[in-house]
């Protein structure tokens, strides 16, 4: 393999072609962003940023790239963060916004479930619509306690 060339992907997997969008050459990226296009291979080659390609090879930023790259840079610049702790950062980011969707989810069908059921049974109380049904505790008057005069406290009396 020739030094400095990276290997073409394979015939039968597919890289990202460039949809509808805006999309940018990595010339127009560095410079917008006051670093060198060198900077933006190297993010690349991490794993960091994943533009897509034109048929003859050129990189092309999308919006989504571009919104990636300014919480990289905004990492790295401002708050000192070294490409390992960015990439992880990356990676918590995307598994939180996984869990969250997941989560979204799930309340969606719960809420799809509680309006079925409060459908089908017309004019149940609150209570039969409870994910947890516990039957009410009886409640019981508590006896009459004497009245101690707690120490170091004067009665109104007394006074």
């Amino acid at each position: 393999m020739p030094r400095g060339r990276r290997p073409r992907a394979p015939e039968g997997e597919a890289r990202p072609a460039p949809g509808r969008g805006k999309y940018y050459m990595i010339s127009v990226v560095a410079k917008s962003y006051g670093i060198h296009p060198q900077t933006l291979r190297l993010y690349e080659r991490e794993g960091l940023l994943k533009p897509s390609r034109t048929e003859g090879n050129t990189r092309l930023y999308s919006e989504d790239d571009l919104r990636q790259l300014e919480v990289i840079l905004n990492l790295t610049r401002d708050l000192g963060v070294n490409l390992a702790g960015v990439e992880i950062i990356l990676n918590m980011r995307r598994k939180m916004e996984q869990m969250q969707s997941e989560i979204n989810e799930f309340v969606g069908h719960v809420r799809q479930e509680l309006q079925k059921t409060s459908q089908e049974d017309g004019d149940t109380d609150a209570s039969d619509q409870a994910l947890v049904k516990v039957a009410p505790a009886p409640m019981v008057k508590a006896p009459d306690r004497p009245k101690e005069p707690v120490a170091g406290v004067k009665a109104r009396d007394d006074v």
